[in-house]
């Protein structure tokens, strides 16, 4: 077997439309295609012993052992390995389910499909499932518990931590999209304008003054001190020559601890002696260099979070401990304890495995034990200094026997500090009485707490944190999401979106729209190049200035990465023609109309699908939608368009030289084509098709017609609003005409228009793009075969792959089929060519130059045109 490719899907695609986070693997069976499970000896037997657990695998037999018995009767690797994939993800801790296996057009190509929680983990699960397919093939050893091992090691480093992991979680449970800002937990929520971002459970709300007030310990204890707040009495140093007199001062027993720590770290309790204070000093020092030295207070630690100033959550915490049984040592004691399938690593469990360090010996030594030593039964051994979960601290809710005074300490201490969010570490007997009654006193108070201990106590009440933490962010009212249109479809993507965010942006919205030119925020190019995938929605997506987003959605990033966005407001499908047919498994309209649907698909349920009725391809979308649709047409008597309208729905449609909405029986008529620049006088028809997908699209958004009628008046085609689209550059004695049309529907468009065009002489300028079929390139030659009277071809560029000499050949027998005596003049030098054309160019002709013959062509020909106005 060999992998060919793998690529991860993030957002919806041809696989699933809900289903967003997708591994597809290319896989090639090689001999394998040729033998099924069920004629390679033992192979049932050795993955049922291998993974036991895949008995719960009810495949396509709907019953548990339905996979076995696939197995058992025989079904091709491809599958197998989809299966695998979900296990071992399912054996390190990471639960999903969902997996495709199909093959393609080639024999032996499989496209195996299965879903993943963490990116990575997906990816390395791909492969260690095609390793471990191949050893039970070849009835070898497998070392599977390396593979689980590692996935979450990978999963560590990659997921996000459990309190972000919650926020975002709540998050999608309101339907409020998610987007990754960074490596570590830098996330934002929604999108454009109604952005909010938040770092672990620190957010935008979350000011920096209080951040700095709770990381300074010494100063977090004067404000407190100075709002009566019980605190434990200390003092903080940093030379080791004040340390004898601090000691007097405060008094045995002590804790030290680092003014800069975290989560514990350098802190050692109940300190006695002065040996043990040198001790502790010079550990804390090791972290931070002043070190904090306080009055140890008897009791239980308690944690308290409060969010946006009220009270939430509460929990006591123990730290790592083992209890003795009188049989076992302290390290059996502890293995033992980690075997606890509470327990696992780092943040994978509700509760993390005990680690042996430097603290753990020290506490031992204090009671003259090590980790040989047997306790009594019944005894508890304390390992841990500190109480927090990540070195193996167990929590236990108290949330609703907090007494109602030690909540308003609580509250009022999240103003004094004027943290959003924070953690509050009280030492005390109980909170279920005052702590001015029982001697409690706050320790510290803590930026970004951690919500583990709440969200999954060892003990009580799981409770919901992240919840409020959203209530905050998104009070009722507040959106979190912003209009986006998405534009889809082979030809006329560009132009419909460029017009659809003139429209938009005319009406007072600040747009940021993507396409194959480049990415543009309020008409400003923020980056060139074909933009036109997921990366580039993700872009305006992510940008706090943008109000609405109208975003051109290519069938290459569909492929590629699924969607950019999780769901759109409106899904324009601007045509479905033969272009790119013969890649990336796309062999025909039906598979290319599988790939555009994706945008329907994620149109929301209110939201609305905008169709070419005159494409029976866009019709058959209509079909599966989710959502509302609405046709349009070139005419008014379509059939799809007349019984769509009966019934009550919404069209525009070409009628009587006017671009119409039309509602049931009534007609709204917008503006007169020949009012409108882009339409070139009402000549061109494909242009016409644009205005009627945009006239629609922004009409149901909800714009009035007068105000569509407006920007459509001055939407001027041209290399500034519509570049490589219809721009034509008159020169003195002749005209040029550059547009990009690359496929045959698009060079037909051309040609309709050049055959009103009253010119001396048509001259062409053509070229192949060598990723498109050979029907395609010749059909595309036969097209300009017929309008042009002489023809350059010039093929510098976009071999992609094939030889240059191929594509020419390719373009010559298309010529060559119309006309045998077409005159062709072949130059493979764009700028001598160009230079040529218009050089030798004849008064009252007209130069047509299609596709992308000549590298930065409108800017070459502007030069052209410099020049000549200069002599």
């Amino acid at each position: 077997m060999k992998i060919l490719n793998i690529q991860v899907l993030r957002g919806p695609n041809i696989w699933s439309i809900s289903r967003k986070k997708l591994i597809q693997m290319r896989l090639d069976l090689e001999d394998l295609e040729q033998k099924p499970t069920n004629v390679i000896e033992g192979f049932s037997e050795r993955i049922e012993k291998l993974l036991p657990s895949m008995f719960t695998h009810r495949c396509s037999k709907g019953v548990e052992g339905g996979f076995f018995t696939r197995v058992k009767e025989g079904t091709w690797m491809g599958h197998v390995i989809e299966h695998i994939a979900l296990e071992i993800q399912t054996l390190a801790g990471m639960e999903t389910g969902f997996g495709r296996t199909r093959m393609t057009k080639t024999e032996g190509i499989y496209n195996v499909v299965f879903s993943y929680l963490e990116e990575k983990v997906g990816v390395y699960s791909a492969e260690a499932a095609v390793r471990i397919a191949e050893a039970l093939i070849n009835n070898e050893e497998y070392d599977l518990e390396h593979d689980i091992r590692r996935m979450k090691e990978i999963r560590e480093l990659e997921a996000l931590g459990p309190s972000t992991g919650s926020i975002v979680e709540e998050a999608v449970k309101r339907s409020i999209p998610w987007i990754r800002l960074n490596k570590s937990s830098l996330v934002q929520l929604g999108y454009g304008k109604n952005q909010v971002r938040f770092r672990a459970t620190m957010t935008e709300k979350t000011s920096s003054i209080a951040v700095d007030l709770a990381s300074n310990k010494e100063e977090t204890k004067r404000l407190l001190t100075e709002a009566a707040i019980p605190v434990a009495s200390g003092v903080t140093i940093s030379n080791p020559e004040d340390l004898e007199a601090s000691v007097k001062k405060v008094g045995f027993p002590l804790v030290f601890k680092p003014l800069d720590g975290n989560h514990g770290k350098g802190a050692t309790i109940n300190v006695k002696t002065m040996e043990d204070a040198v001790a502790a000093f010079e550990y804390a020092k090791t972290y931070s260099r002043r070190v904090i030295i306080e009055k140890f207070i008897t009791g239980f630690d308690f944690r308290v979070l409060v969010i946006d100033h009220k009270v939430v959550a509460a929990a006591q915490r123990d730290p790592a401990h083992v209890k003795g049984n009188g049989i076992h040592t302290i390290q059996e004691l502890i293995d033992k304890e980690n075997e606890d399938p509470r327990r696992g690593y780092g943040h994978e469990n509700v509760l993390t495995e005990i680690a042996v360090d430097r603290d753990t010996l020290d506490l031992l030594a204090k009671k003259e034990y090590t980790l040989e030593t047997i306790p009594e039964k019944g005894e508890v051994v304390y390992l841990k200094s500190t109480a927090n979960l990540s070195t193996g601290g167990t929590s236990i809710d108290v949330t609703d026997i907090v007494h109602p005074q030690n909540i308003f300490i609580c509250e009022r201490i999240s103003r004094v500090i004027g943290l959003d969010i924070c953690g509050i570490d009280i030492m005390a007997q109980n909170l279920t009485q005052p702590l001015t009654e029982n001697g409690g006193v706050v320790l510290e108070v803590n930026a970004a707490p951690g919500f583990r201990m709440h969200l999954a106590p060892s003990e009580g009440l799981p409770r919901n944190v992240a919840a409020p933490v959203i209530d905050m962010l998104y009070p009722q009212g507040k959106l979190s999401q912003i209009p986006i249109i998405a534009v889809t479809g082979t030809n006329g993507k560009t132009t419909t979106t460029r017009l659809i965010a003139h429209i938009i942006r005319s009406n007072g919205k600040r747009v940021g729209f993507t396409t194959s030119d480049g990415v543009y925020v309020h008409n400003t190019m923020l980056m060139k190049g074909d933009t036109t995938g997921p990366v580039s929605a993700e872009f305006i997506l992510k940008d706090p200035t943008v109000e609405f987003a109208v975003l051109e959605t290519a069938r290459g990033g569909i492929l590629r990465a699924g969607l950019g966005f999780n769901a759109c407001d409106i899904g324009v499908v601007t045509n479905i023609q033969e272009d790119h047919l013969g890649l990336s498994d796309i062999h025909n309209l039906d598979d290319l109309t599988r790939v555009k649907a994706v945008v329907i698909g994620a149109v929301r349920r209110k939201g609305w699908a905008v169709l070419n009725a005159d494409n029976g391809y866009c019709v058959r979308i209509a079909k599966d939608a989710r959502c509302n649709v609405a046709y349009f047409s070139m005419d008014e008597n379509n059939p799809v368009v007349k019984e769509h309208c009966r019934k009550g729905g919404i069209a525009a449609i070409y009628e009587n030289g006017y671009i119409t909405i039309k509602t049931g029986d009534w007609k709204l008529r917008v503006d007169k084509a020949t009012h409108i620049p882009l339409t070139f006088g009402g000549s061109v028809n494909f242009m016409i098709q644009n205005v009627l997908a945009a006239t629609l699209a922004t009409y149901l958004w909800g714009y009035k017609p007068e105000d569509i009628r407006l920007s459509l008046e001055t939407f001027i085609p041209s290399a500034a609003h519509t570049p490589g689209r219809m721009n034509i550059f008159r020169f003195k004695d002749f005209k040029v005409l550059v547009d990009f049309a690359h496929n045959p529907d698009g060079f037909n468009g051309v040609k309709g228009f050049l055959q009103g065009v009253e010119a001396t002489e048509q001259v062409g300028i053509i070229s192949a793009t060598g990723d498109r079929r050979d029907e395609d390139i010749i059909e595309t030659a036969r097209i300009s075969a017929q309008m042009f009277d002489k023809i350059y071809v010039c093929q510098e560029k976009y071999l992609r792959g094939r030889q240059q000499q191929e594509l020419v050949d390719l373009l010559i027998k298309g010529i060559r089929e119309v006309d045998p005596n077409k005159e062709i003049i072949v130059n493979n030098k764009s700028t001598e060519c160009l230079q040529i054309a218009i050089e030798t160019a004849k008064k009252g002709s007209y130069l047509t130059i299609l596709s992308n013959t000549i590298d930065n062509t409108i800017q070459r020909v502007t030069e052209h045109l410099d020049r000549e106005l200069e002599s």
